[in-house]
């Protein structure tokens, strides 16, 4: 088990050691729990830190059913299978992708202010979160990511199930789950302190991993 999502970062860094001081390295943290173990990571790197945001677009009337997300830098994927099963329209898919880009605009705004999205065409993407369950969210920031143009989407989790660990693999570059417990229950199951990350903590490592860069800490 882990302490906490801090323990979790460390843990998860040793596991992404051949990425130490190589230029073009970015960390992108799922928030919010995603960026207490981000932090760690990149601190053990040497990289940069930044959020990268995904919200689901439900279908609507049955918004548990996912017929796509929004993710920062607005980057929306669709489920092409959803949306022609059901005949969704082009107007109602695009008008839940503005209301799901007006709430991914706030929280990006309450998380970096007015810094831009991170550039990350032709860099190394280490894509973290606290652990993958069911790892619809990080299949939706993979996809999405892609579009952006990195030259390597790499998916780091502390611990996921075997399974979802498995399917994600196929869709990232590469794939480290420090952790693949069978059986798996739930994320919050493996941490003894799984207490709820808040916007404040966010912003505050947020702000320290820009003081590194600034003090040219970061490659």
């Amino acid at each position: 088990m882990f302490r906490d999502r801090t323990d979790a970062g460390r843990q998860l860094a040793e596991k992404l050691m051949h990425y130490a001081g190589r230029p073009g390295v970015v960390v992108l943290a799922l928030p919010r729990g995603g960026v207490p173990v981000g932090y760690e990571v990149a601190l053990a790197l040497g990289a940069p830190l930044d959020v990268f945001l995904v919200r689901k677009l439900g279908v609507p009337g049955r918004e548990e059913l996912a017929m796509g997300a929004i993710a920062t830098g607005g980057v929306r994927v669709l489920n092409e299978e959803v949306v022609r099963g059901l005949g969704i329209p082009p107007e109602v898919i695009a008008e839940a992708a503005e209301d799901a880009l007006r709430e991914l605009e706030r929280r990006e705004r309450v998380y970096r202010g007015n810094r831009p999205p991170p550039d990350v065409r032709g860099k190394v993407v280490i894509l973290v979160d606290d652990g993958l369950a069911t790892g619809s969210t990080m299949r939706a920031a993979v996809a999405a990511l892609r579009r952006l143009g990195p030259a390597r989407v790499v998916v780091a989790v502390p611990v996921g199930a075997p399974q979802t660990c498995s399917e994600i693999e196929l869709e990232a570059d590469e794939t480290i789950c420090a952790l693949e417990p069978d059986p798996f229950y739930a994320v919050g199951q493996w941490y003894e302190d799984f207490s709820q990350t808040t916007d404040e903590e966010v912003r505050g490592l947020l702000a320290a991993a820009d003081t590194r860069r600034e003090s040219g800490q970061l490659l």
